[in-house]
């Protein structure tokens, strides 16, 4: 990957830091916290999510849902696998399994923060 590509990401995932903290969540980059974990979520703060964030203009969606869950099964398989995607001067987008999102939906539902 090219910096340009890696300057991008970086600034794709301190927007999504940004976005979500101004929604109450401590979010931070993992790889600004330790570096970047190999299977870890690109950000950390979402209790139960493997946030995959991607920052571009052209995306295909079911090659980053499958590394969410590819990342997501190798760190334990414990949380919910969700890809956060952006177009520049966009809004945030967030893709995730049908079944994942029923249980958040679910939990939700019941009053129970996912």
């Amino acid at each position: 990957m090219g910096k340009f590509s890696r300057d991008k990401g970086a600034r794709g995932e301190r927007l999504l830091c940004s976005a979500l903290r101004e929604h109450g969540y401590d979010a931070h980059r993992t790889a600004q916290r330790a570096g970047k974990l190999g299977n870890a979520p690109d950000i950390n703060g979402l209790p139960g999510i493997h946030a995959e964030c991607k920052f571009v203009e052209r995306l295909n969606i079911r090659d980053a849902m499958e590394q969410a869950k590819r990342d997501t099964a190798a760190s334990g398989g414990k949380d919910l696998p969700a890809v956060f995607h952006k177009r520049s001067n966009e809004s945030w987008l967030v893709t995730m399994e049908l079944n994942d999102w029923i249980q958040v939906y679910r939990e939700w539902e019941a009053g129970v923060k996912p």
